[in-house]
């Protein structure tokens, strides 16, 4: 094989690496995507538990003054 050869060879093998490591860029850029999509949806989920459970707080320590309130009398 001359050089001219091994050389074309060279170049096709980097040009399918090169390839290779672009389609698997992509994959990798849409699964961050999704991650980030995910983690928004969570972190929305998250917010909205929290609010729940501050009402619930609140709703516990008017029952809990009620009660209070009824063994004081």
């Amino acid at each position: 094989m001359d050089l001219l050869a091994k050389l074309n060879e060279k170049i096709e093998s980097l040009i399918q690496k090169y390839e290779k490591v672009q389609e698997e860029n992509a994959k990798l850029n849409t699964e961050l995507a999704n991650l980030k999509q995910e983690l928004e949806e969570k972190e929305s989920e998250l917010l909205e538990c929290k609010e729940q459970m501050a009402l619930k707080e609140i709703e516990l320590e008017e029952v809990l003054a009620k009660i209070e309130s009824i063994l004081g009398k």
